[in-house]
């Protein structure tokens, strides 16, 4: 089993997390959609979308990664025996479904300086012609992804595209708030992927050092953050590069990386 992610990835981190928390071993390849890696041909040719993760057994491959936490649950029940009682129930695929409704690019993108947004913009559409150059057969599916960039940018100029995701937030996380006022879980009182689903959410906002205003004043979300940090796939998976000086170790590498080969012009 084969995993394309990067810990920058949030549907990343809920794969991650979901086989972590499952003790399945996998084969991990980083795949960075800032400097462009994920528009590089070998990659491109299977997942012509260019979105992480990708995950792979074999010939099977999967893009959606609700379809990939089910496999991966599916994986986790045959190695126990096929104890199909170990599979989501409604109420807990019901709150996978909720949760990944959330788009976050746009409110990630408002809430970078434009300098740095813009650059990286630029430097990743500048490695789209590249690789469109490199290998005319991809030209059109290379052509579509440079549309989507500019079509993002256009995007980021109206505010009213990033007041609904923030209001997309906000009553996601009313309802979580809500639950987790009958629940020590998002979906009961014992861990489940919904809870694997909900963690990169948090942990983005942490991130983006919007905790104050979008957990600590939801005590229940507060005490609930604060709980899952414990975990061991947390630790592994998300804390190892957001947590402490890591996080900016992690930022400042790729930063870099773009500059350089800015300075350089090599796309």
């Amino acid at each position: 089993m084969q995993l394309y992610h990067h810990p920058f990835s949030m549907d990343s981190q809920k794969v991650r997390l979901a086989l972590e928390e499952n003790g399945i071993d996998y084969t991990s390849y980083h795949i960075n959609p800032l400097t462009g890696k994920n528009m590089d041909a070998s990659f491109f040719r299977m997942n012509p979308s260019g979105k992480l993760p990708v995950f792979q057994n074999g010939s099977h491959i999967l893009y959606n990664t609700i379809e990939i936490l089910q496999y991966i649950e599916r994986i986790a029940a045959v190695s126990s025996g096929g104890d199909d009682a170990k599979l989501s129930g409604r109420e807990v695929l019901e709150w996978m479904h909720k949760v990944q409704e959330w788009n976050p690019k746009y409110f990630t993108l408002s809430r970078i300086p434009d300098k740095h947004r813009i650059y990286v913009s630029k430097f990743i559409r500048k490695v789209v012609i590249a690789r469109m150059a490199e290998c005319p057969d991809l030209a059109s599916s290379y052509h579509f992804r440079l549309k989507d960039a500019y079509k993002t940018e256009e995007k980021l100029k109206d505010p009213d595209v990033i007041k609904r995701s923030e209001g997309h937030l906000v009553r996601l996380l009313d309802e979580v708030e809500a639950q987790l006022n009958e629940t020590s879980h998002l979906a009961g009182d014992e861990f489940t992927m919904a809870d694997v689903v909900l963690i990169p959410v948090l942990a983005r906002l942490v991130l983006l050092k919007l905790e104050d205003e979008y957990i600590n004043s939801r005590p229940n979300i507060a005490e609930y953050w604060s709980m899952m940090q414990q975990r061991p796939s947390y630790k592994k998976v998300i804390g190892k590069y957001f947590d402490g000086w890591r996080r900016q170790k992690t930022l400042m590498k790729t930063w870099c990386f773009i500059h350089m080969r800015s300075l350089l012009r090599r796309y």
